[in-house]
């Protein structure tokens, strides 16, 4: 699940101070080729969180035999980001850290992680959206694995179309709520601190955006949306979605119980994600996924597109071995299918996706919900937007007024980008 806390805040302060950023620097092989077993003497050591850390461990153990080395795996069930930069600033961190690839711009500042060098082949078996996702000023950090984006997953038996717009949504949530078939009209976590991720394709809709882009396609961290006339009507919605309007949205409605309220029947329409449908299928509940409607006469409501990715530590002790693992035994199929297995993310890997969509009906479905996905930006300057967009969104959801709650987030994140 993707919440984001301040500890992604924290996490971008560590270690700023006297650290060198990787640059150019480069102990990397090139893709293909194979590094000498027997130079790579000692352990691999790789972290990740605790459902991939049991499907990576009988191919950490494959490798560990055909290279002669040791490969520990260590689960890190929290503030992983954190956590890894800790470690990487003592000397006592892993050589491979398995995260979300928005973490990049942050680690590439702090000098945490290293380019890794894929080849064209390797690069034309992956998803365009996921390499774009993970190429950072003009570099590639990490190997991607699995994909994922926001979606509207809908119980079928309550709601059997997909609404076109959200005002549609919300007349049919309403009316679910009158004949007491439903107490909500939409689960859409939001908290007392706000939830900018999911928030945002509706702020998009609405005309919001967080920042403009280069002629190169990059994200330009001097050109904030927040504080512009788009973001203040977009607030403007969120404040009519709320608990002074029409109750749509609420900041009761958490990252602990969103899904709970959906499959417990108490609303017909969830935002989430694929990490959703495993709980939505123990339910019984008949459900569809479908793309998560816009405003009407408003733009398309846009999610994020997020990319979970291997990335290899720059003060790793076993760099040679860390790269060839990442490059040569992350982008094979059976790796990547049974990561999917372990949580149905769709695979960033072509080949993979391909094995697994048979199986699952419900990925050719994610892709639709997240055809007009956009990266998430990985830029440092992203670490600002999530504390006080999501406080201002908690604050307009709860009746406060838009224009000046947004101007102040917009002033809280221009202080902290400077």
């Amino acid at each position: 699940m993707r919440i984001r806390t301040a500890g992604v805040i924290a996490a971008s302060m560590l270690c700023l101070a006297g650290v060198a950023a990787c640059g150019d620097k480069k102990d990397d092989k090139a893709a293909g080729s194979n590094p000498s077993a027997a130079a790579a003497s000692g352990e691999l050591v790789i972290w990740a969180d605790d459902k991939r850390s049991a499907a990576l461990k009988p191919f950490a153990d494959k490798f560990g035999q055909e290279n002669g080395v040791t490969v520990k795996i260590q689960a890190i069930s929290k503030d992983q980001q954190t956590a890894f930069l800790t470690a990487s600033q003592q000397g006592s961190g892993p050589d491979v850290m398995v995260g979300a690839h928005d973490w990049i711009g942050n680690l590439v500042q702090n000098g945490a992680i290293d380019p890794v060098q894929l080849s064209d082949a390797q690069k034309s078996g992956i998803q365009a959206g996921a390499i774009k996702a993970i190429t950072f000023n003009g570099q590639t950090y990490g190997v991607p694995y699995a994909t994922e984006n926001l979606g509207l997953i809908r119980n079928t038996e309550l709601a059997p179309t997909a609404p076109a717009t959200i005002e549609d949504l919300v007349a049919t949530g309403k009316k679910l709520k009158a004949e007491k078939k439903a107490s909500e009209i939409l689960c859409l976590q939001s908290g007392q601190n706000g939830d900018a991720y999911h928030s945002y394709p509706l702020y998009a809709s609405a005309g919001g955006y967080l920042f403009g882009t280069t002629a190169s396609g990059d994200y330009d961290a001097k050109d904030l949306g927040v504080g512009k006339p788009g973001s203040i009507a977009a607030f403007e919605k969120l404040r009519a979605l709320g608990e002074k309007g029409d109750g749509a949205l609420k900041r009761s409605i958490t990252g602990d119980n969103s899904i709970a309220t959906f499959t417990g029947k108490k609303c017909a329409f969830l935002v989430s994600g694929p990490w959703a449908t495993a709980d939505v299928k123990k339910a019984g509940i008949k459900y569809d996924i479908s793309p998560i409607p816009g405003f009407k006469g408003g733009k398309e409501a846009t999610p994020f597109l997020g990319v979970q990715t291997f990335y290899v530590a720059s003060k790793g002790k076993n760099k040679a071995l860390a790269q060839e693992f990442v490059t040569n035994y992350v982008t094979t199929p059976d790796l990547a299918v049974a990561l999917y297995n372990a949580e149905p993310r769709p695979p960033a890997l072509t080949a993979a996706l391909e094995q697994v969509k048979g199986q699952d009906p419900d990925l050719a479905k994610w892709a639709d919900a997240g055809k007009n996905a956009i990266p998430l930006p990985a830029i440092p300057a992203m670490a600002a937007i999530w504390e006080p967009f999501g406080k201002a969104e908690a604050a307009v959801i709860g009746g406060a007024d838009a224009k000046t709650t947004v101007e102040a987030a917009a002033k809280t994140i221009s202080s902290s980008i400077k």
